[in-house]
């Protein structure tokens, strides 16, 4: 892949249209991890052709916003991880399970009761669309294994290290074939690694790197505190993340805005690219272009330009359209003042 200075990027997500998306329904339940039907507004005889064309929409707002490495905006998925993770054998879709909430509530997730396994793509033909309907380079998102491990009732494997293994397995056939339809970068999203750190120190590396075996192309991990939506308390340091230096993965995406992130950690990374959340998604408010290029700067001082992207934190989806796109802009345009001050080159060049 061709890499710039201080490209700009997404973590994943957009806002579906309203007339798609139950949008009070979406804020008002839990982050799906089962199936969630009753999210969509559109008639199921009608919802593929509906999210086809809110997709191009999608698109078409960050070309527009100037994003240098676009997604589909995830907008065929209720969550970020449930479309992928019910759609292995394995789990007992009909009998769903429970895990207990930080707050003791409990959330339906997917129930094991077999071998995972992935009988079939599950995401390529999002990569095909989106590849066919735009000349800029795209991401696609992936849940992680660790993270898929601790989103389920596991009724079959002697320990959830067992399970996170066989969710590798079957991520690192699915990175390997969205490659193949056209992929530029493929993210994997692991915000569990935060959740538990503990867990995460004893296996999380191992099931990323099998996850990401003979993978011939960029890859993207992307971690966080939680949607701005749904946690407001967010800590200024992670748990679990310089960890992540000694993994297979090119890029590591963190969220900073939000959070007001100490930087200074960013200096543990000699190897990979940072993906840096520069937009506040907690904040309704539209940043200054000024406001992102501080940020921006604040990050130089620990990681060189050429191993710097911006994006926003995590869950744009939440967000109304038209704020979404504002802060995509006052990110571009963040970007761009850094970019011309330094005189840095925003075109591309061989990896």
């Amino acid at each position: 892949m061709a890499e710039g200075d201080l490209l700009t990027t997404v973590v994943g997500s957009y806002p579906q249209p309203d007339w798609l998306i139950d949008r009070e329904a979406l804020m008002s339940a839990r982050v799906p991890r089962v199936r969630y039907q009753g999210l969509w507004r559109i008639p199921e005889r009608f919802l593929a052709e509906a999210q086809d064309d809110a997709t191009i929409l999608a698109i078409r707002d960050m070309e527009r916003a100037g994003v240098d490495i676009i997604s589909d905006g995830e907008i065929r998925r209720e969550s970020y991880s449930n479309r992928f993770a019910t759609a292995l054998e394995g789990i007992d879709i009909e009998r769903p399970g429970e895990i207990a909430g930080s707050g003791g509530q409990t959330t339906l997730v997917p129930r094991v009761v077999g071998p995972i396994r992935r009988l079939r793509p599950v995401q390529v033909g999002d990569v095909e669309f989106l590849r066919k309907n735009t000349a800029c380079r795209i991401k696609v998102t992936v849940p992680g294994p660790f993270t898929m491990a601790q989103q389920a009732q596991n009724d079959y494997y002697p320990d959830r290290e067992s399970l996170a293994m066989d969710y590798a397995a079957c991520v690192n056939q699915e990175v390997k074939e969205l490659f193949q339809a056209g992929a530029d970068v493929v993210q994997l999203d692991e915000p569990w690694l935060r959740n538990n750190p503990t867990g995460a120190r004893e296996y999380a590396v191992r099931a990323i790197d099998k996850a990401l075996e003979g993978v011939d192309g960029v890859t993207a991990l992307h971690l966080c505190f939680g949607y701005a939506a749904v946690v407001s308390d967010k800590p200024s340091a992670y748990d679990f993340l310089t960890e992540l230096a000694n993994s297979s993965v090119r890029q590591i995406s963190i969220e900073s805005a939000q959070p007001k992130l100490d930087l200074s950690v960013l200096q543990k990374f000699t190897d990979q690219t940072i993906i840096l959340g520069v937009l506040d998604l907690g904040d309704p408010g539209v940043e200054t272009p000024e406001t992102v290029a501080g940020i921006i700067r604040e990050a130089l001082r620990y990681v060189p330009p050429e191993r710097l992207q911006v994006a926003p934190d995590c869950g744009m989806k939440y967000l109304p359209r038209e704020t979404a796109f504002r802060k995509l802009r006052a990110m571009i345009l963040g970007a761009g003042m850094v970019r011309d001050s330094l005189g840095l080159n925003r075109s591309v060049r061989p990896a």
